[in-house]
């Protein structure tokens, strides 16, 4: 399935993640487009790399974690960038639309108070979709990361969507694999009935 025919609806979404594609919009032209990368990154579930600070961040306790409590603040978060987004206005509408029906979920790190960082993205049976992340302290969307893969080793999810490889993402973890090997896995997980929350 190329992104032809495909809205940018919740539901229209929803499809789309379960053919393995994908939207983002131009960021100088708003346009929406469709991807379906080969190959495809993703964070095996028992292969999530924690370094040693991030080890001794997580057992300080310095962030309090939550989940679906301000999901819109942390798409607002990831859009939040100097270079620019992909993360439209239509975007939060549509995603914070797919929160309220329970397919869209936030896992997100605080500190006195205030959203510090965060990730979200969309859970179809056993996978989970992670759209974006963000932090505004240091360590602050890697605790976040750490407590999404914890989530979803403990509610028996088995494939977590990255979409594109980053060097960051690398240090945390995650690898590419093919796009064909990418549909069987994500086929396999769309099997299952699995719950986030």
């Amino acid at each position: 399935m190329s992104g032809r025919g495909l809205t940018l609806t919740p539901e229209g979404v929803l499809v789309a993640y379960r053919h393995g594609v994908f939207p983002m919009a131009d960021e100088r032209s708003g346009e929406v487009l469709w991807f379906r990368p080969d190959p495809r990154a993703i964070i095996p579930l028992d292969g999530f790399h924690v370094s040693r600070s991030l080890a001794r961040t997580l057992r300080r306790g310095r962030f309090e974690i939550r989940v679906d409590t301000d999901f819109e603040g942390v798409m607002r978060g990831c859009a939040d960038r100097p270079e620019g987004t992909w993360i439209s206005e239509r975007f939060v509408e549509v995603y914070a639309a797919l929160h309220e029906t329970g397919h869209a979920h936030s896992v997100e790190a605080w500190r006195d108070g205030r959203l510090v960082g965060g990730t979200y993205g969309v859970a179809l049976g056993g996978a989970f979709m992670a759209e974006s992340m963000f932090h505004r302290e240091t360590d602050a969307s890697k605790v976040a990361l750490a407590a999404l893969v914890s989530r979803l080793q403990k509610r028996g999810f088995i494939l977590l969507d990255v979409q594109y490889l980053t060097p960051h993402l690398e240090s945390l973890g995650a690898l590419e694999i093919t796009r064909r090997e990418y549909e069987r896995r994500l086929e396999r997980a769309l099997g299952l009935p699995r719950a986030f929350v």
